[in-house]
């Protein structure tokens, strides 16, 4: 095989996906069916699941100087496009009411999608930008798809501002580093310092400072987090779980790459502002979930706080326990992340206002609907890390490199903000099987266990017990991925 078809099949995920796009536009411009439109976008997204096998066969290989398929690329390739799959199943079932157009949610999920690949996978400044906007700019009309509801509207209008604002940042930290290095790739940065341009120390540490504010506003990290709740409580249930999922894995992937390959980011002083960062998220996060009264809010706090545990991987380090930790977090906060928002979405609708995100529409779930009242059980003893759930085996993880890297003041944080976030997930829990007379309730349809999304969030429930008592094939599969690079 020459060396064209073998990048060619490194980048065919990539090139599935488009293609997938330009099959969603044919049917909708052939005639406009909503099941159509998702079955293709569905087969779409299997296929470049099904074609990280292929891309297996040619890794490390470098494609143009932009882009890196490595191991670690297909590893978070998988997360990203199991999350998108089971996005797009959720919102079959949320859109099939939605009064407006339908069909153009999908090129704006597989768009996003797209993004969020290229940017796992570049290795230089110009594929990062690239892909950050792919992934984002969708995610603007994304958000504010039910736009009939102001708050949606809303979310999506504050969303798109502030990511403005933080693409800002990342363009004049890109340019402060090329400035004072002469180069856009990663790895080539340790290089050019060594050539000299160490004596432009100042600048590097205000570029790499600049770019950690737009990457930190994308993982809602404290203080760049004030947008998440307001955009997650405004936002379409399906998209909020994208958000939360897909959105912040691609970022992630590509924080740990970056500190990994790039010299400066191996500055004391550049890790000890990481570290602190990391610390706050993990308690404001969690105190500020404390008062929530709407699930999505509190997962959104949640969220932050999440981020804020794994970061602690990053302050160790980009290799050995760290990327694993990584890996494994990621694959375990994913999968329990996509339950909760799963039973969110299927008790909303876009025709009853708001989604479902009061806490009372809960309540006494249990009664009315027992086994999604289980799934959502399920996924808070997950969230809160308690054995024998697939977030146990995440929560050991980042607490364990924190312990390999002496790092006691971060696992001190993640020890307390665990300790504070137990209260409110437990809350949750107990709302789900009260039954008080004269509150407002929301419930599923009936049979929602027999469509699809009922039938992936149950999947996901088991798969969250199942990795959570047998975590060996979860970790075997990561520590398969590692991080490379040219």
């Amino acid at each position: 095989m020459n060396q064209f078809w073998t990048q060619l099949l490194a980048l065919a995920p990539l090139a599935i996906l488009c293609a997938t796009v330009v099959g969603v536009v044919s049917a909708i411009a052939v005639r406009r069916q909503h099941f159509t439109t998702a079955t293709v976008t569905v087969v779409g997204l299997n296929l470049a699941f099904v074609s990280l096998l292929g891309v297996l066969q040619v890794t490390p290989i470098q494609v143009t100087p932009l882009f890196i398929i490595d191991d670690y690329s297909v590893l978070f390739f998988a997360i990203v496009l199991v999350a998108a799959l089971a996005c797009s199943t959720l919102a079959h079932a949320y859109l099939e009411t939605l009064p407006d157009r339908r069909e153009e949610f999908y090129i704006l999920l597989l768009c996003s999608t797209g993004g969020a690949m290229a940017l796992i996978a570049s290795r230089h400044m110009a594929s990062l930008f690239i892909g950050l906007e792919l992934l984002s700019v969708p995610l603007y009309g994304m958000v504010a798809y039910a736009y009939r509801d102001r708050i949606s509207l809303e979310a999506g209008l504050k969303y798109m501002v502030l990511s403005g604002a933080a693409s800002a940042f990342l363009l004049f930290g890109m340019a402060l580093l090329y400035g004072a290095t002469g180069t856009l790739v990663y790895a080539d940065l340790a290089t050019a310092i060594n050539n000299g341009a160490s004596a432009h120390e100042s600048w590097l540490m205000m570029g790499m400072g600049m770019m950690f504010v737009a990457l930190a506003f994308k993982l809602s990290l404290v203080p760049f987090h004030l947008w998440t709740p307001d955009v997650y409580e405004g936002a379409p249930g399906p998209v909020s779980a994208y958000l939360a999922t897909v959105s912040k894995v691609a970022v992630f992937a590509l924080l740990l790459r970056f500190f990994t390959l790039a010299a400066p980011a191996d500055n004391a002083w550049l890790l000890t502002l990481v570290g602190v960062i990391a610390f706050a998220s993990m308690i404001i996060g969690n105190l500020l979930a404390l008062r929530q009264n709407n699930i999505k809010r509190l997962l959104g706090y949640s969220s932050i706080a999440h981020l804020g545990y794994l970061l602690t991987a990053i302050v160790a380090g980009g290799s050995g326990l760290a990327a694993e930790t990584v890996g494994v977090y990621l694959a375990t906060y994913v999968a329990t992340t996509l339950g909760a928002f799963g039973v969110v979405t299927l008790v909303s609708s876009p025709y009853a206002g708001t989604d479902a995100g009061a806490l009372h529409h809960y309540r006494g779930l249990f009664w009315r609907r027992p086994y999604l009242a289980a799934v959502m059980t399920v996924m808070m003893l997950s969230l809160a890390g308690i054995p024998m759930t697939a977030g146990f085996i995440g929560k050991f993880y980042a607490i364990a490199v924190g312990v390999e890297s002496g790092l006691w003041w971060l696992v001190g944080g993640i020890v307390a903000g665990s300790a504070i976030g137990l209260y409110y997930y437990l809350r949750v829990m107990v709302i789900l099987y009260l039954d008080q007379p004269g509150e407002s309730r929301r419930d599923a349809v009936a049979g929602w266990g027999q469509q699809s999304g009922g039938i992936m969030v149950i999947l996901i429930a088991l798969a969250v017990l199942f990795f959570g008592i047998f975590p060996a094939p979860l970790i075997k599969f990561v520590t398969a991925a590692g991080i490379g690079g040219f």
